[in-house]
């Protein structure tokens, strides 16, 4: 329905408004007087499990289409990186030597928003999972350049709360680990991965896999610190093995720094 059409019923909020004006009796004190939309309890049931799913993919997809969204830069990276001021605070050694990478991903972010802000903050928005550490540095750079991000935050018992630079109207949080990947990768234009731990590595890998079957169009994919990252992955013992293709080890790129990232981004072809 258009905003502008004459309702023939009352709309949903009409209608949970009148049934808080009624009569206290036994009924309508039973949660099964409750209406199904407005009784979390309901909605909460395992057997509702489906329409959660539904709800989590329409709710920022609808928000996200209607803030004039239509593409994405997709930062990932680990939540305990932290920046170059606070490394003394960092757990290991290792931690606090890739704090760098907290600067070259807040660098990335501001540059690439400098270029969504020409599109009206439309095209190439900065999207990251919400928290703090590199996703922190990738919100806190659009903000640098006056721009627009995406948080899609999650429920997680530590490290997970919004951080300060997500953009508030786009700024949202998941229950389902699946919904939320997809609205990483819906809109993606490109996807940054900084050094992480095991969530990096795990939607590391689920896009390289949709990637490498066709199930998603090919974008620039970038991996910061290839030291890090050869590291902890040995990419040619893979192919040696014949698991994935020699090939496959095109379908990603190596960078140190943020300008490297925008250059291969603007030179880049499939």
């Amino acid at each position: 329905m258009t905003e502008n059409r004459t309702r023939v019923f009352p709309n949903a909020h009409q209608d949970m408004e009148t049934a808080r004006d009624i009569p206290d009796t036994p009924q309508t004190r039973s949660p099964a007087y409750r209406l199904a939309f407005a009784d979390d309890s309901f909605i909460c049931r395992d057997e509702l499990r489906p329409v959660r799913l539904q709800l989590e993919l329409m709710k920022p997809e609808l928000l996200m289409s209607e803030y004039g969204i239509e593409s994405t830069v997709v930062l990932f990276g680990g939540a305990r990186i932290p920046e170059p001021a606070q490394k003394h605070t960092a757990k290991t050694e290792t931690l606090a030597n890739l704090s760098k990478f907290y600067d070259e991903a807040r660098e990335f972010a501001r540059l690439m928003t400098l270029k969504s802000i020409e599109s009206g903050n439309r095209e190439n928005v900065v999207v990251t999972g919400g928290g703090p550490g590199v996703m922190e540095a990738g919100n806190r750079g659009a903000a640098d350049a006056g721009g627009v991000s995406i948080g899609l935050n999650i429920v997680l018992p530590h490290e997970q709360k919004p951080n300060d630079w997500v953009t508030p109207e786009l700024c949202f949080n998941f229950h389902y680990f699946g919904i939320r990947k997809m609205h990483f990768l819906m809109r993606a234009n490109v996807i940054a991965m900084f050094p992480g731990g095991f969530g990096t590595l795990d939607e590391m890998f689920e896009a390289l896999t949709l990637i490498q079957t066709n199930r998603m169009r090919r974008v620039p994919f970038i991996l910061f610190g290839r030291d890090f990252w050869d590291s902890i992955i040995n990419w040619d013992a893979l192919a040696d093995a014949g698991t994935i293709a020699p090939e496959d080890l095109d379908l990603f790129h190596f960078v140190e720094t943020a300008a490297e990232a925008v250059e291969y981004i603007e030179n880049w072809s499939e």
